[in-house]
């Protein structure tokens, strides 16, 4: 039952996770694509490719694996990697699954069923319910979970009896849409815990292991965005007992392959609870391997030819610290609202002891069909602390630009103080509100629109077709300076320069300022004393300038400055993409400070658009079922500030 040729049911940087060990196996693999991938690098990078219509077409892709000789079908994480109904498609049609049984994922991926194997295997339950009107039984606060669902949809916190309701209906609204299956379940909610999960891996052979655990709890909208192992917050006789609990619980469903049990711990009493069974690789697994110096990939694929497991309990263990961080497209400061656009710059720095998990580049379009992660970013260490500032100094030195991300976020939270003493509750965020927006100081910004300015005095010069041997800026009588201007959000920077007859700058009247070397994708300036190399991109009239502590965006200012467009007064704009799912109000009602004015749908999640004050509503300019573009103004809404009738 040997694997010649692995078609992998994903993309993006999970495809390409795959075929990097695949192909070191010595394995050909095949991609699968949707139109809106067709320019990927995860399609050039297989040996060869097939357009399917969705990463959920089963049919099309099990086609495609027969089209191609694949004789195996790896799922990746995410789409079908947890349906069991694919995976008895792909076992029905005479191909190996790289993956647990069907049986497995279907009791597993049924979270309430899940629930039940936990309490026969002897793990510790939340307390929780089946009937979704059953608040008061469960005990408030609670959250609202899809029976079928993960990663943050489906799953609603309600603080009150109130609003219990409202939350149970948009709950089963987004399971339906993400998972096909409307099931949602409460569970008493613990605001100040530890998100716990033991990796393990099982085989025919009967043997079954553990790989330590991770800790995840650094989460917002109830998903994760940092990961590490191993946890700072457990000992080691937490840790036994929490991974006895996982193996019992994989012994009572029979399990192979990799897989993770996950337990949300009380930061105050230190009991553990069982929360689920991912039946698939999870997308933090990095840590673990780096810690390990296992590849849980290659262990899947060995378990699925048949073969036994590779590392026995007592070879297991675990050295260093290692950190990994989601890069997402989304808007921290606006409540990590996904972002869509053109990634314009985009260069992974040459970091030591940095692991790059990636599936963009320069030119990427982020659009609202996935999910918005960008990469995944990981870090290793002697040290805990040093593999979260090694993880942070790296996100600062990717060049990155044209579109939103939480990228100023995460070095934040990695720098916290609170963070690297180990204070990582699931409410990390709620407390200690890290900084979201770009913290480049307004000298770092003045000084990146200095270096945009001679890397683009340097680009003109290099495209001259006359007098291209004339040093640039060469003048036989006095001229006034070159002057450049950019904005930086509100503020503008001005630029003026003048070359001196030994090749140097003034620069704002300041001299001795000199481009040591210049390409089009760098420059090495020295400028008031300081020499520095940064790596440049210029998209347009936008600028990205690499500086020490992250990107500097600048928009060069035009000789002739377009007509702007004039904002709609009193107007409700979309804060991101995405389709209107539905409308709460109609022209003419008064509304409240708070009031939910219209749902959207993004991401496979609801976001409620809520009134900013009172007032009343005069237009409404979408429809249900419309598709719109952030910053679309949606209705309009008289807060009564002025007096009309003057």
């Amino acid at each position: 039952m040997s694997i010649s040729t692995i078609l992998v049911a994903n993309r993006g940087e999970i495809a390409l996770r795959v075929f990097s060990t695949a192909k070191n196996m010595g394995l050909r693999c095949v991609a699968v694509y949707s139109e809106a991938d067709a320019n990927s690098s995860f399609v050039t990078a297989a040996d060869v490719a097939v357009h399917v219509p969705g990463y959920l077409e089963s049919e099309a892709i099990i086609a495609a694996a027969a089209e191609t000789g694949a004789d195996a079908i790896h799922p990746g994480y995410g789409f079908l990697s947890e349906n069991a109904d694919f995976a008895r498609a792909v076992i029905d049609a005479g191909l190996i699954w790289i993956g647990p049984s069907p049986e497995v994922i279907e009791s597993m991926g049924d979270k309430i069923a899940a629930k039940k194997a936990a309490v026969d295997a002897n793990v510790p339950i939340l307390p929780s319910s089946n009937d979704p009107s059953a608040g008061d039984e469960v005990g408030y606060p609670l959250l609202v979970k899809a029976a079928a669902g993960g990663g943050g949809k489906g799953m609603h916190v309600v603080e009150a009896s109130g609003d219990l309701s409202e939350a149970v209906a948009s709950a089963q609204r987004e399971a339906l849409k993400a998972f096909g299956d409307d099931r949602v379940f409460l569970e008493r909610y613990v605001p100040s815990s530890h998100h716990i999960e033991i990796q393990i891996l099982g085989d025919s052979h009967g043997n079954l292991v553990h790989l330590g655990e991770r800790e995840c709890s650094i989460q917002r909208r109830h998903q994760k965005i940092i990961e590490e192992a191993p946890s700072p917050t457990i000992d080691s006789g937490l840790r036994a007992s929490m991974a006895e609990a996982a193996l019992s619980l994989a012994r009572t469903i029979g399990y192979e392959s990799t897989g993770t049990v996950e337990f949300l711990l009380d930061h105050d009493s230190k009991e553990f609870f069982f929360l689920e069974v991912n039946t698939r690789l999870q997308v933090e697994h990095p840590v673990t391997e780096e810690t390990t110096g296992i590849d849980l990939v290659r262990q899947q694929i060995l378990v699925a030819q048949g073969e036994a497991i590779e590392c026995p309990q007592e070879s297991i263990s675990s050295f260093g610290h290692s950190i990994e961080a989601r890069l997402y497209a989304e808007d921290p400061a606006n409540n990590f609202l996904p972002a869509i656009g053109t990634v314009s710059a985009f260069q992974i720095p040459d970091s030591d002891n940095i692991r790059w998990d990636v599936g963009i580049g320069k030119g990427t379009e982020v659009g609202v069909q996935f999910d918005p992660m960008l990469a995944k970013v990981t870090s290793k260490g002697s040290t805990r602390r040093e593999a979260a500032l090694r993880l942070a100094k790296a996100l600062e030195e990717l060049h990155l630009g044209g579109i939103t991300t939480n990228r100023e976020f995460l070095v934040s939270t990695l720098r916290h103080e609170a963070f690297l003493a180990g204070d990582t509750t699931t409410d990390f965020i709620e407390r200690h509100n890290p900084a979201s927006n770009n913290f480049l100081t307004r000298e770092e910004v003045s000084r990146a629109a200095a270096v945009a300015a001679l890397w683009i005095q340097g680009e003109n010069r290099a495209a001259a077709l006359v007098l291209d041997q004339i040093p640039s800026g060469w003048r036989n009588s006095h001229f006034p300076d070159q002057l450049t201007s950019f904005t930086s959000g509100e503020e503008q920077f001005d630029v003026s320069y003048h070359s001196t007859r030994d090749g140097s700058f003034v620069l704002n009247e300041v001299d001795s300022n000199r481009v040591h070397r210049h390409s089009s994708t760098d420059i090495d300036v020295e400028i008031a004393g300081l020499r520095s190399t940064h790596v440049v991109t210029r998209s347009g009239n936008e600028v990205f300038v690499q500086m020490e502590r992250g990107t500097a965006h600048l928009s060069l200012v035009p000789r002739f400055i377009p007509p702007g467009s004039n904002e709609v007064a009193d107007g409700l704009v979309s804060p991101m993409p995405g389709v209107v799912l539905d409308i709460r109000v109609e022209v003419g009602d008064a509304v409240k400070t708070g009031q939910t004015l219209l749902v959207l749908e993004a991401m496979k999640m609801e976001h409620h658009i809520n009134a900013a004050a009172d007032g009343t509503v005069t237009e409404i300019l979408v429809a249900v079922g419309q598709q719109i573009e952030q910053g679309v103004v949606m209705m309009v809404i008289d807060d009564g500030s002025e007096d009309k009738d003057d």
